[in-house]
């Protein structure tokens, strides 16, 4: 019996209506970039200091410049640059004291500098800002500071929980329906984050926003990948992956133009609005209808596709009625992911997988910004590694396969992170341009974690097995702000040991999944188990499959 790949083949693979459907979901993957790394501009931390009332105005009868005040001033203020006494502490003495010194103050206050005790900052800070952040609003600094890690954890941890309950609906309700709500839920959210006051309610909200925003990134990328036939399938998931990468790029300039961050979430929430018009542009995915057993429904979607597309649907395939092996609808459960040795495998690597690729993605970014430079630039750079990486992935897929460019990029990432903690940090370009590669290689693991992982489980737990499985992103995306700025204290360098641990052991573990090039989508948990055994490309299946099928009626 023919398949959807095969109906796909002769109303269009990749014509007028899948570009159309894929066009306006790339726009929704961009969208979600404000969402996934926004902490980078919304929480960025500028330079800072403890404000010292008297200070000022002593400096301005003394007529100091700026750095002269700061050397006098702040404690450890000097060649080595600011650590956490100089933000984080301030002199225990009274700079309105008549008779006191501009060459040498602190010497004319106390005699002795050593015995100048140092308090905490309780006047406030002063910020070395152009703009405002949620840093700045809410003095998320010195004993504080894991106040920042929580608003990027809140997210993740929004990501994670949603994970589960929102593939299920994709799974069970249809992708459109999952699309629409979780679009409305996310626009509601990042609206009140704007005008809320306090600091609970923006995690809170934050948190919200994580439950619905990853699902609906990843259910649009499931409609993308399951309304194209299968030789553009591997093109269509990379670049949705690419068009984040795009929404990057968009993010970082809208950023430098609007430095406060209230206005900032405001701008890159409003446009979200018009995705509620999708209602009318987005078809619900005919494969999924099959597994459901709403044939009809399904065979006019694939109607309006061949019209779209131009083309005319043959007699043959008209009335076809798409029959599950089973003879019965699919419902999707949990216990399916591991209930079989080959499910149960792909999924433990492929959580593995994600949690690693999680950790490594967000980690870099976030340690890059701990290193003196334009927040801007060092975004923008970061950002830019992502399209060869891509180009790379396009290349080498249908050449070598999924499997071991999956591996080399995880390998190469966690060497990268190793190298780059072994060069001096007088050698910085070379620091840099190693870290770029490390970058490079864990955005190819990222992307092809996503794409493989829709390969490797049947159509009707196909949401379900990429939200399971892609909920160890999110629990890598809790933990790692605290892996990462906790351990720059130990040594700046230690998070990417981790790092290289992390991406060196999920390299070897992708060599143990099986190659998914050339093969159709998995329709049932039996394919998946038979995959190993499946070396005959697509054409010559259909065509053992039908004559089979003759045999059997005769």
């Amino acid at each position: 019996m023919p398949t959807l790949d095969d109906i796909l083949e002769n109303v269009g693979e990749f014509d007028r209506f899948q570009k159309q459907t894929f066009f306006v979901l790339c726009l929704l993957s961009a969208a979600f970039t404000p969402v996934y790394v926004g902490v980078v501009f919304f929480g960025f931390i500028p330079e800072h200091r403890c404000f010292s009332p008297g200070v000022a105005e002593l400096s301005q009868r003394c007529g100091w410049s700026l750095e002269e005040q700061l050397n006098h001033t702040v404690p450890e203020w000097g060649s080595h640059g600011a650590g956490f006494s100089s933000r984080c502490r301030r002199y225990e003495v009274e700079w309105n004291t008549t008779g006191i010194s501009c060459t040498d103050p602190l010497s004319s206050l106390m005699g002795n500098k050593s015995a100048i005790p140092l308090g905490p900052c309780r006047d406030g800070w002063v910020y070395d800002s152009r703009g405002t952040s949620l840093v700045t609003e809410f003095n998320l600094v010195c004993e504080d500071s894991w106040k920042l890690d929580l608003f990027q954890s809140s997210v993740n941890a929004g990501f994670f929980i949603g994970s589960i309950n929102i593939g299920y609906i994709a799974d069970r309700f249809g992708r459109k329906f999952c699309l629409l709500n979780t679009i409305l839920a996310n626009v509601v959210c990042g609206i009140f984050l704007v005008f809320v006051p306090t600091y609970l309610w923006i995690v809170i909200l934050r948190f919200l926003q994580g439950l619905v925003s990853k699902g609906c990134w990843t259910a649009g990328y499931i409609l993308v990948t399951e309304v194209v036939g299968p030789k553009y399938r591997r093109t269509v998931g990379i670049l949705y992956q690419t068009a984040f990468s795009v929404g990057l790029l968009v993010f970082d300039a809208i950023a430098y133009a609007i430095p406060h961050w209230r206005w900032l979430q405001l701008t890159v929430t409003l446009p979200s609005c018009f995705f509620l018009l999708y209602y009318w542009c987005l078809p619900e995915s005919p494969r999924w209808l099959i597994s459901q057993g709403k044939n009809d429904k399904a065979m006019k979607i694939v109607s309006d596709m061949a019209k779209k597309n131009q083309k005319k649907m043959p007699s043959h395939l008209e009335d076809i009625k798409f029959e599950e092996e089973d003879g019965r609808k699919q419902s999707p459960s949990l216990i399916d992911l591991v209930k079989t040795p080959q499910m149960r495998k792909n999924t433990l690597i492929l959580m593995y997988n994600w949690f690693t690729s999680s950790i490594l993605y967000q980690g870099l970014i976030m340690h890059m910004g701990l290193a003196a430079g334009n927040m801007y630039l060092d975004f923008l750079y970061s950002a830019l590694v992502e399209f060869p990486a891509a180009f790379i992935i396009i290349v080498t897929i249908d050449r070598v396969g999924r499997r071991y460019p999956w591996a080399a990029a995880n390998l190469v990432a966690g060497a990268a992170c190793l190298v780059t903690a072994l060069i001096p940090e007088d050698i910085h370009w070379l620091k840099v341009f190693a870290a770029c590669i490390g970058r490079m290689g864990i955005t190819m693991a990222f992307e092809m974690v996503c794409f493989v992982n829709t390969e490797l489980y049947p159509t009707y737990i196909r949401n379900l097995g990429v939200m399971v499985c892609s909920s160890l992103c999110d629990v890598g995306g809790v933990i790692v702000p605290f892996i990462v700025y906790r351990l720059v204290e130990v040594w700046h360098d230690l998070p990417l040991i981790v790092f290289t641990v992390l991406g060196l052991i999920a390299g070897g573990l992708v060599l143990l999944l099986p190659e998914t090039k050339g093969r159709v989508l998995p329709e049932t948990v039996e394919d998946v188990e038979n995959f190993h055994g499946q070396n005959a490309p697509k054409a010559k299946k259909i065509y053992l499959h039908v004559q089979t099928s003759e045999v059997a009626h005769d």
